[in-house]
């Protein structure tokens, strides 16, 4: 998970809270100054850090805990409030035909981020046109179109024209009025008045609907400055925050951009084109501390190939009718949905720093090779399980290359995840969730 260290020692904040004997002035104490620490060295401000927890110091002496909630369950929640606070506040994006210009320093991920916007567009439903506007270094022109290829989408450049302006303006008149525009512009090392006035010519030629900042999040608190003087400069609508995935200095960056006056729309969290989050404050402290997100996983659901057996699959789990045929469509949902420790960290209760990295690797692979196995299985007996005697146990595991041992811890596996299906459905919160995704099921057979 992004901001991994943060999210484990705010978690182990909160473990202190529930093991704690009693919530008192010595246990506050204690809390406030991890607090302190996890932040710190997460790179967030100083001064930010220390008024966050002295609003938490104070709202837990002052406050007084609603009818029926506990001063632990109080506490944690107010310290889930005052994170929440210092990342600014949850802005709509609507994804539809629109013009973006995207502008940026050089280095940030500008390009790189366009194939990925194009992505996330057009995995919902929305056409796009990618416009490369950076003339001053050819390699970006052909990397957009290189990206424009993989997404599949629309692409122009004119490879002799030397004015931003004038590309744009060529792009806007040959792309349909349906499709949703992104421009990539050029960058500097350093904002200068030749870059502000390019990004001023370019704007007034699109007319964009948004001017996002594409930003690295290893600038760490500079990030905040970076997008002030943009904000000033061309008047941004959002930032996106990029390879937030492997860096330290994450929590300066998203504190700092928070307070600049940019709202963060996106962050990108690895290399790949699907790696690029909508980025909601109250969605992203949720999966830091351990609380979960089940609406963004049933938002990357939504994003499958094969949603049809997915959905068929979650039904019948539902229901209490699970096949091997549905673990196998289930874990082919899961392996488009991306690596299995993001998943985790978005279940309520499963935060990455309660599995270690070994675990969640080993799963993976273990996973894999379930897929293998199944895929060796004939249609009857993935409908029918119980037919899945020592013959055909050995047979299956001459087929998928593995041990007869393999085939039967996933029979084992199978077995579990049919049982705990019960104990999934009971937890009324994601039920409510899933059934308003998937349809309400059947009872699950007693």
């Amino acid at each position: 998970m992004v901001l991994d260290a943060l999210g484990k020692s705010l978690r182990g904040v909160l473990q202190k809270i529930a093991r704690g004997s009693a919530v008192d002035e010595a246990l506050l104490a204690e809390v406030v100054r991890d607090i302190q620490r996890a932040l710190l060295q997460a790179d967030v401000n100083v001064q930010l850090t220390l008024d966050l927890t002295q609003r938490v110091r104070r709202r837990a002496t002052e406050e007084k805990p609603p009818a029926g909630a506990s001063l632990r369950d109080f506490l944690i929640r107010i310290i889930y409030e005052e994170i929440r606070g210092i990342l600014g506040k949850d802005r709509p994006f609507e994804v539809n035909p629109k013009r973006i210009l995207l502008a940026g320093l050089f280095g940030q991920g500008k390009t790189t981020t366009a194939g990925k916007l194009a992505r996330y567009f057009q995995k919902r439903g929305v056409r796009v046109g990618l416009v490369a506007a950076d003339v001053h270094r050819p390699a970006a022109i052909d990397q957009l179109e290189q990206l424009s290829k993989k997404v599949g989408c629309e692409f122009y450049a004119n490879r002799s024209e030397t004015r931003a302006e004038v590309i744009v303006k060529e792009a806007l008149a040959r792309f349909p009025p349906h499709l949703a525009i992104l421009v990539d512009t050029a960058g500097r090392s350093g904002i200068d008045p030749d870059l502000i006035a390019e990004l001023k010519r370019v704007r007034e030629t699109v007319h964009p609907d948004e001017v996002l900042l594409v930003l690295d999040a290893a600038m760490g608190q500079a990030a905040g400055r970076s997008a002030e003087a943009f904000h000033k400069a061309v008047g941004l609508t959002g930032v996106i925050l990029t390879k937030l995935d492997g860096s330290a200095k994450g929590g300066g960056a998203l504190s700092a951009v928070a307070v600049s006056g940019a709202p963060i729309l996106f962050i990108g969290t690895g290399e790949h084109l699907d790696e690029l989050e909508r980025f909601e404050p109250t969605r992203f402290v949720s999966r830091l501390l351990g609380m979960g997100d089940i609406q963004t996983l049933l938002e990357r659901f939504e994003e499958l190939s094969n949603k049809e057996a997915a959905e068929k699959a979650a039904k019948n789990l539902m229901a209490g009718r699970f096949t091997l045929r549905d673990m196998r469509s289930q874990l082919d949902s899961l392996g488009q949905m991306g690596p299995f420790s993001k998943l985790v960290s978005m279940f309520p209760g499963f935060g990455t720093g309660k599995v270690d990295e070994k675990t969640l690797d080993a799963t993976q692979v273990r996973l894999r090779r379930f897929r293998t196995i199944l895929d060796s299985m004939t249609g009857e007996e993935l409908e029918n399980p119980q037919l899945l005697k020592a013959e055909r146990i050995h047979r299956i595991a001459r087929g998928s290359g593995q041990r007869p041992q393999e085939v039967r811890a996933l029979l084992k596996q199978y077995e579990t995840t049919k049982k705990a299906a019960h104990g999934l459905v009971s937890n009324r919160r994601l039920r409510r969730q899933l059934e308003k995704q998937f349809g309400a099921g059947e009872a699950p057979a007693e």
